[in-house]
């Protein structure tokens, strides 16, 4: 239900984000998602990758600013009803969205996010019969 998502804290400086991908592209890490937020100061580029233990290691040992964290991967439909429905079913349980993203693969769109309660947001995705994805099964469909 949950898969490991890499979190790297970028200055806004020209060049950075390129940097920090070349770092990934020479140890042959494999981007499956990637979204970035940014404000006038800082950017975070949220990566989803195929080996995302080795990928937090090499950005660490090269002084990057990042972090693990576990997100939900639910599959949903990729039109905006879709979208609506699933996350409708968080809100009615009071469950807040701190982000989300979404990518496709294999024909499946998946949506990544994060909630203010983890575990209550497993239990609206039990509850509500959601197809979810673990780590092993995204890295499956690769």
């Amino acid at each position: 239900m949950t898969v490991n998502q890499i979190s790297i804290f970028l200055e806004n400086k020209y060049g950075k984000l390129s940097e920090i991908l070349m770092l990934l592209a020479e140890a042959k890490i494999r981007i499956i998602a990637a979204t970035v937020a940014d404000t006038s100061e800082y950017g975070i580029l949220r990566i989803i990758v195929n080996d995302p233990q080795r990928a937090f290691k090499i950005l660490k040992e090269n002084n990057v600013s990042a972090n693990l964290t576990d997100v939900l991967a639910i599959v949903t439909h990729s039109e905006a009803a879709g979208f609506a429905q699933t996350l409708q079913a968080f809100t009615k349980a009071g469950l807040s969205i701190e982000y989300m993203y979404c990518f496709s693969i294999k024909d499946k769109s998946i949506l990544i996010l994060r909630t203010n309660n983890r575990e209550a947001a497993r239990e609206v995705i039990r509850r509500q019969n959601m197809e979810y994805l673990s780590e092993s099964d995204l890295l499956r469909m690769d």
